[in-house]
């Protein structure tokens, strides 16, 4: 696939079938362009540049080269993911720094990190994205992708996006029919940048934990009541501001967390998900009894448009 619009005739992949007919096409056009060269990709562990990492290692096997970013902003339990099924299962040639030091600024550490990584490998002349339709079509004017035109120009890499004209169902799809497990293909769609931009402001280690541990209640409370295979993304955010609560009896101040729960198609628009509010109170009991310096527990009920899916 060439350029950057996708055409009006391009059938929608919905079906297994129609899924290995792209898979197919993508290994010849891969197998084209990249010939006996090396292959650099940033795998964060999410679907698109999963789903990208199966592709390329059916297509090129050892020449890819995937490069893992512990950035210290990823949920709980996804790096872990990200080593079995690459490493373990699938015998990816995978690279994970630990920038232990490097934590402070999410996408300018992130960038210097894999840039380091790439400047030890010799003979790569590819770089590989998890660039998916809607990313091009919101950086003209919506918000910022980190994989469009993020990295730096002196990396001097020819781009290798395989599945840049697809919508999130259809990298799915793809995925499923690349053999990727479920729990990776159906996962949580999550942001470049991680929890990042859920820890709204200023990002501070301890909101940083709230926004992770809330989270996890949160999905564990939907999958234990149907909703994870339902809700097309749920996740929590924390502002960077205090609310007067109280705790024991003695007035306190603690974050707010907002709760979001929104279904969607292509992520160009987006519904807010009828949570029973039974469910609700339930998970604010959690949250707020389980996280430190919470007090309060918020739901979002804006659809997209006019908010946009994250916050940040």
């Amino acid at each position: 696939m060439t350029g950057n619009v996708r055409p009006e005739t391009m059938e929608r992949i919905t079906t297994p079938e129609l899924a290995q007919a792209f898979i197919d096409e993508q290994i010849k056009e891969l197998r084209s362009q990249i010939g006996d060269k090396k292959v650099l990709l940033a795998l964060s562990g999410g679907v698109d540049s999963s789903v990208v990492a199966a592709l390329l290692i059916k297509a090129i096997g050892k020449q890819l080269v995937c490069v893992h970013v512990n950035h210290g902003l990823l949920r709980k339990g996804e790096p872990e993911q990200v080593i079995e099924v690459f490493r373990n299962q699938m015998d990816a040639n995978l690279i994970v720094p630990e920038p232990e030091k490097k934590r402070k600024i999410i996408g300018k550490e992130f960038i210097d990190v894999f840039a380091e990584e790439a400047e030890k490998l010799d003979g790569i002349e590819f770089l590989a994205q998890g660039t998916i339709y809607p990313d091009i079509l919101e950086s003209d004017g919506v918000k910022a992708h980190h994989n469009v035109g993020g990295l730096p120009e002196d990396l001097q890499f020819e781009l290798v996006e395989p599945v840049k004209l697809l919508f999130k169902d259809e990298v799915r799809v793809v995925g499923k029919a690349l053999g990727l497990p479920d729990n990776m293909v159906f996962r949580q769609p999550f942001p470049g940048p991680g929890l990042g931009v859920r820890c709204l402001g200023a990002i501070t280690r301890d909101r940083l934990e709230a926004v992770r541990e809330s989270d996890a209640i949160l999905r564990e409370e939907f999958a234990k009541n149907g909703l994870e295979g339902k809700v097309w993304q749920y996740f929590t955010a924390i502002p960077d501001f205090k609310s007067v609560g109280v705790t024991e009896g003695k007035r306190t101040e603690g974050w707010p967390v907002i709760l979001r729960a929104v279904n969607t198609k292509d992520a160009m628009t987006a519904t807010v998900e009828d949570v029973p509010f039974a469910l609700l109170q339930h998970i604010t009991q959690r949250i707020t009894n389980e996280v430190a310096n919470v007090n309060r527990v918020l739901f979002d009920l804006t659809p997209k448009p006019c908010a946009t899916i994250e916050w940040e």
